[in-house]
């Protein structure tokens, strides 16, 4: 006769019925994973490159990108190369390759071949740095800014294709036709606030963790910051041809949208023309000793100080009429200068990275340390500086200024002014505001240069 089970022992059958149903499956999976290759937390992230989408490397896990900045004041080319996670990678001993040639294409507004002529140097010891079998897979690009969209269409389009022409006939790079344009000042921005945030770490965050950009060159003043989704439905609506306020960018899988706004006829060089417009042959703005020319977008501007010198406080008030601070009504609920919307302001905006021409006056008019790439300042430091330049006369001016070129001297009152006066009346910054002035950013060991180009070049590679 045959035992019956305890109701314990049916128990413990049952138990062991219910942790094989249950153990098994986790055992597979366990295999199946030990069969896998290893990843750190670290690798997992950073498949995902600038855009969210998983990179994809290239041969060697390289990709390189030459961008030229072809600007009113000069030529200049950068070099990067990435590695197969969007990481910048060093080209040799430095993270990038900038090398720069004076004047500008907007120089040779009467010979296109010659103004794409001034390039050929920097594109053969840009192409001298990509290996010889990734040259015809690396993106060269040519953004030309200010200077030449103030020539007008047909002249700026000959010199342009003039520049395809040479990247054709010349170069091994890859080069293709849209690649080669006038940027709006909409690009330009965004290109820079990208460059500056991809630097700092900060893109994939939540906006209010970027910073601000105030970029001034020599033809046009942009600025760009990140605002909320709600700031940004808005946006004024403006007409056909002009550029939109609010530009979408999707970048380490977070949404941004960034107000963007570029200045045209407001960079530093162009400013001085419209200032000498309105002051007169003898200008308030002018060192004290001063008599010649000065020649920009191909039309000469006499110029000689006032007979009663340069005055920062008379200065000043010709500069408040460059900007249109207050000729123009605000249609909209803020406003910047000449009436256009300033995005809200807001976290995005509450620390500001300032470059170009706003970084180099202060180096060489001795308002920062030259050798450093970043310096905290704020803008009455612009104000001081304007009225000890505005105060010393030519025969002076070198001594002083030692690190001021020569062909500057004379206008140093006036650039200091116009900095100031933009930052504090045209853009609405606290006098007393800290900012942030940058030539270069620290990226792991090493500075790179604080310039559109990089974020053109991001772009550029994503889309390989």
């Amino acid at each position: 006769m045959l035992r019956r089970p305890s109701m314990h022992e049916d128990n413990t059958r049952k138990c062991r019925r219910v942790i094989l149903v249950v153990c098994l499956p986790l055992l597979l999976v366990g295999f199946v994973l030990l069969l896998l290759p290893s990843s750190s937390p670290s690798q997992s992230m950073q498949e995902y490159g600038i855009s969210g989408r998983k990179a994809s490397p290239s041969v060697g896990g390289k990709t390189f990108a030459v961008i030229f900045d072809a600007g009113s004041s000069g030529s200049r080319v950068h070099v990067y190369c990435f590695d197969q996670y969007m990481d910048l990678v060093p080209i040799g001993r430095e993270l990038e390759l900038f090398l720069q040639v004076k004047p500008g294409l907007s120089s040779y507004a009467q010979n296109p071949q010659e103004a794409a002529h001034s390039l050929q140097n920097l594109l053969d010891k840009a192409e001298g740095v990509v290996p010889p079998d990734l040259r015809g897979k690396t993106p060269v690009r040519v953004g030309a800014t200010a200077g030449l969209r103030a020539l007008g269409v047909e002249a700026s389009d000959k010199i342009l294709e003039a520049v395809r022409e040479l990247l054709k006939d010349t170069s091994a790079l890859k080069s293709e036709p849209e690649g080669v344009t006038v940027l709006d000042g909409t690009q330009e921005g965004a290109y820079q606030w990208v460059t500056i945030n991809y630097l700092l770490g900060n893109l994939g965050r939540k906006y209010s963790d970027t910073v601000g950009v105030v970029d001034l060159g020599g033809g046009s003043v942009q600025m760009a910051y990140a605002i909320p989704e709600e700031d940004a439905v808005k946006a004024p609506k403006l007409s056909d041809g002009e550029d939109a306020y609010i530009k979408d960018m999707h970048l380490k899988g977070r949404n941004y949208h960034l107000y963007v706004h570029s200045y045209l006829h407001y960079g530093l060089l162009a400013a001085r023309a419209k200032i000498l417009k309105i002051s007169g042959s003898e200008s308030p703005c002018i060192s004290d000793g001063y008599e010649g020319s000065y020649k920009y977008g191909g039309i000469d501007y006499p110029v000689s100080a006032s007979p009663s010198g340069s005055s920062m406080n008379n200065c000043r008030r010709v500069v408040l009429e460059a900007l249109k601070v207050n000729e123009t009504t605000c249609t909209h609920m803020k406003c910047t200068f000449g009436g256009v919307w300033n995005g809200g302001g807001g976290d995005g905006q509450k620390n500001l990275f300032v470059s170009s021409f706003f970084f180099d006056r202060a180096a060489e008019a001795g308002i920062i340390d030259p050798n450093q790439p970043v310096a905290k300042v704020r803008p009455t430091e612009f104000e001081e500086e304007a009225r000890r330049a505005c105060h010393t006369k030519l025969e002076d001016a070198k001594s002083v200024y030692p690190g001021v070129e020569e062909d500057n001297l004379p206008y140093l009152c006036m650039d200091l002014v116009y900095q100031y006066t933009l930052l504090v009346d045209g853009f609405g910054i606290d006098p007393w505001q800290q900012i942030t002035l940058v030539k270069k950013v620290k990226y792991g060991d090493a500075f790179v240069e604080a310039a559109w180009p990089l974020g053109s070049a991001i772009e550029a590679v994503s889309a390989l």
